[in-house]
């Protein structure tokens, strides 16, 4: 049977590690600014990181939904086609890259869409291979935070001991009720299998779309503190400052947005000085 987890794993080389961390990263639900995924690609390059497995995407994902053009549209490879030659197809990657110095592993892929304890089983089934005990997915969702000020990052944990551990890189507690990620299912499923996982996740712009530099910025240089890693960041400050500008150039021209914006700074200094407070 193709679906069982051993099957579903293409190794091109199987590191022999020991308590190594995982951090994830998806495109989708939680990936908003490319921040979840634009953070890890960051660190994967910064490291060198190298590729050495990928996990079978063919059972995990829909790509003929019902539905108007639009919503279709959501759910359909992307392709490029060039004075009437098909160049490229964009189909779902799910890619793991490993750093033996800091004994990291990376994964970057794309929510799957179906069967959902399969995807689990085929990810906890590399990390026992592999020996991998502590999983950290990062991600984002849009709020009231203005491009003005850093990014809010909340925790989740599978335990309160990480919790508990998290509280030095100055993270706030997640509390949430609603539509839920693979990635939540995921860490309910994980202390089963002898695993621990931590969350981290940005409050970013609502109002913005597109890639968000200053968030992938904030949330590398937390992670790079919590991992312990010697980054080197100042290319990632420079686009920052660069998107920063380039966004508040385009806001002096709304007034209306303008003022609502004005209105979240206050709110969200107003805040920050309650918490330094407490």
């Amino acid at each position: 049977m193709k679906n069982q987890p051993q099957d579903l794993i293409q190794f091109h080389e199987q590191p022999q590690l020991k308590d190594a961390t995982l951090l994830m990263a998806f495109t989708g639900w939680m990936d908003g600014g490319e921040v979840s995924t634009g953070t890890v690609n960051r660190i994967i390059h910064l490291l060198d990181a190298e590729p050495f497995a990928e996990l079978d995407s063919e059972p995990f994902y829909i790509f003929n939904f019902p539905g108007s053009m639009d919503t279709a549209a959501m759910f359909r490879p992307d392709i490029e086609v060039v004075d009437g030659l098909v160049l490229s197809v964009d189909m779902p990657e799910n890619t793991f890259y490993w750093h033996k110095k800091s004994n990291l592993v990376f994964f970057v892929g794309q929510e799957p869409h179906l069967c959902w304890p399969t995807y689990r089983d085929a990810l906890i089934y590399l990390a026992e291979r592999i020996g991998i005990s502590r999983i950290l997915f990062t991600g984002s969702f849009g709020g009231a935070v203005p491009h003005t000020r850093q990014p809010r990052l909340y925790i989740t944990a599978s335990e309160e001991r990480l919790l508990k551990e998290m509280e030095p890189f100055r993270v706030r507690r997640t509390s949430y009720e609603g539509p839920g990620s693979f990635m939540s299912y995921f860490m309910t499923q994980v202390p089963t299998a002898g695993l621990e996982m931590v969350s981290l996740i940005a409050e970013i712009p609502g109002y913005l779309h597109g890639k968000n530099p200053m968030s992938i910025e904030a949330v590398t240089r937390r992670l790079a503190k919590i991992l312990q890693l010697p980054l080197e960041l100042d290319s990632l400050r420079q686009a920052s400052n660069n998107w920063e500008e380039h966004i508040s150039t385009i806001v002096e021209e709304n007034d209306e947005l303008l003022e609502k914006i004005r209105e979240m700074e206050r709110d969200y200094d107003d805040a920050l000085i309650a918490d330094d407070a407490e």
